[in-house]
């Protein structure tokens, strides 16, 4: 997955161990609630204790890609192994009667907060803007990271590892026509040309909207192996 580049920048050094215990990833479609879900299996492992790992995404409206939310499977980890936490050890200050290390737990960086996804506060009238701005980021983010693996990595999980398809986009595209590309390009001009700005892609939980192009559809079979 590090060939790719959304996925390569989620995956920190000290995630590497881990996920060579990820032997398969399959996704499917889901129906009450509309939406889809990404099943990751693991060997056993000194990391988790979880065999295996779900993300759901919940959609509105699959159509117009209105995201309501995304729930992550509760990682259960190993004492001492959980790779979304870093140790950190102070010594205590000139004077202080306490000589012991100070011992604190922060979060940070790490391929597996992507179980644990943002959410939409329940009383959402009291998100302010910037805070409304921040989260339509992350869940756009999150949403892309998923269709990502579903649309990309899943389908083509050979290639990836064997480096085949390093390129990313490119890849992809692959088995496109010339002429669908230049109708694509086509189409892009009209919009922009249709108002003077670009279509919002898609809605992310309780009308929070965003200004990206949509660049995902709901497609392939029910399920699909890695």
């Amino acid at each position: 997955m590090k060939t790719n580049e959304v996925l390569s920048e989620e995956i920190q050094e000290r995630d590497e161990a881990a996920l060579k215990y990820l032997k398969d990833i399959k996704w499917s479609r889901i129906e009450d609630p509309k939406g889809f879900k990404l099943d990751f299996f693991f060997d056993t492992n000194p990391f988790i204790k979880n065999s295996v790992l779900t993300k759901t995404y919940h959609m509105v409206d699959e159509d117009d890609l209105i995201l309501e939310k995304a729930i992550g499977t509760e990682i259960e980890w190993y004492p001492g192994k959980n790779l979304t936490q870093k140790i950190l050890k102070k010594k205590p200050k000139k004077g202080s009667k306490n000589t012991k290390l100070i011992t604190k737990t922060e979060d940070c960086e790490s391929f597996f907060n992507f179980f644990d996804p943002p959410q939409v506060p329940e009383d959402d009238e009291d998100i302010d803007e910037d805070t409304a701005e921040e989260l339509q980021g992350q869940m756009e983010h999150d949403y892309d990271i998923g269709t990502t693996i579903r649309d990309k990595i899943i389908p083509h999980a050979v290639s990836w590892f064997t480096g085949e398809a390093v390129q990313g986009e490119d890849f992809a595209n692959l088995g496109d026509d010339e002429d669908d590309d230049d109708k694509d390009d086509d189409d892009e001009e009209e919009d922009e040309d249709e108002e003077g700005e670009s279509k919002p892609a898609r809605k992310l939980g309780l009308q929070l909207t965003s200004n990206m192009e949509p660049q995902e559809v709901l497609q392939g079979n029910a399920e699909q192996p890695a």
